[in-house]
């Protein structure tokens, strides 16, 4: 496309998941080239393999997290599945199928009708108990169209005094986890711009950034110590890990203040980059899946690339101070 930019036209040709966002987001082509584009991805690729997938009764792998077929060695042996209708719908909604579209409304009715949480029976788009699961039912119930209100609901009201989330509240943890948090934050960014309640929604977004920023997105706030060395590798698909490049384009997709404190964590992402122009898969969870969008850890990623290369073009755009030592 670019006849000079290889990198881009490597992500253009790619599948349509990939390539409406290239280039609506690096291109920054016109907004009828990149719909065209997106609108691809209900008919080819794979989001149409995904689709292709679903059960009767809209669910994947007949169960609402876990496979119908699942059982707890497959965890140990493998590592968790991730088949289930939960990952389904965020791989689409990640791949940018039109959430409008009549087959993508019938799954998400269905859905509704006959998803149930493994742990105790609650009707899918009621959410579970845990936060980051929770988190991920509203950005993909908000982005599907359904009204996750009382979710949403129930998520402020299980804030931590730091402002954060953590999935381990309910056996009694006081401090908030990156991972839980960040699967909150794009969950309520996601309700927002479904027409949520906004300013009680902001208010909790930026408390749980502040969480984030304090600690420079991967670090412990008592010690400075890096809180854990897997933030540091660029994970794709992310499912409900957390990684320095995911919050990164949380900040530019919420399109906040680059703040300067992003800084470190920008030059970690800049540092990854191959001479190439393109960016390595550094990790990818182990389990099922129905099948793999990217080439394998250690190969260029075009997810990774994607998403480090529209990052660095927020950061990099003039007027922010904080770029010049990045």
């Amino acid at each position: 496309m670019s006849g000079t930019d290889e990198v881009l036209d490597w992500l253009v040709a790619s599948d349509p998941a990939i390539s409406w966002q290239a280039l609506r987001d690096i291109a920054k082509a016109p907004a009828a080239r990149w719909r065209a584009e997106r609108r691809r991805v209900e008919f080819e690729g794979w989001g149409a393999q995904l689709l292709a997938l679903e059960d009767d009764d809209g669910q994947w792998a007949g169960g609402a997290f876990l496979p119908r077929d699942f059982d707890s060695d497959e965890w140990e042996r493998v590592g968790q599945p991730w088949t289930a209708t939960t990952y389904a719908l965020s791989d689409l909604r990640e791949f940018g199928v039109d959430p409008r579209s009549a087959r993508v409304q019938r799954a998400v009715a269905l859905i509704g009708q006959s998803a149930r949480w493994d742990h105790a029976g609650q009707p899918f788009w009621e959410g579970e108990v845990e936060e980051c699961i929770n988190g991920r039912t509203v950005a993909d119930g908000s982005y599907f169209g359904v009204d996750m209100s009382p979710l949403v609901e129930r998520l402020l009201g299980e804030r931590l005094p730091d402002g954060g989330w953590n999935c381990e509240r309910a056996n009694g943890s006081v401090r908030s986890s990156f991972a839980s948090t960040i699967n909150v934050l794009e969950g309520l960014l996601a309700y927002e711009r479904a027409g949520g309640d906004a300013p009680r929604v902001r208010e909790a977004r930026r408390a749980a950034e502040e969480f984030l920023l304090e600690r420079h997105l991967f670090r412990r706030l008592r010690t400075g110590e890096i809180a854990d060395d897997s933030f540091a590798r660029l994970t794709h698909p992310s499912r409900w890990r957390y990684d320095v490049l995911r919050a990164l384009d949380y900040f530019r997709d919420a399109n906040e203040t680059r703040d300067a404190r992003l800084g470190e964590a920008i030059l970690h992402v800049r540092s990854r980059r191959q001479s190439d122009g393109r960016w390595l898969l550094e990790e990818r969870a182990p389990g099922r899946v129905w099948f793999h969008v990217d080439d394998g850890v250690g190969q260029p990623s075009r997810w990774i690339t994607l998403r480090a290369r529209r990052v660095l073009a927020w950061w990099d755009q003039p007027g922010n101070p904080a770029a010049a030592a990045t």
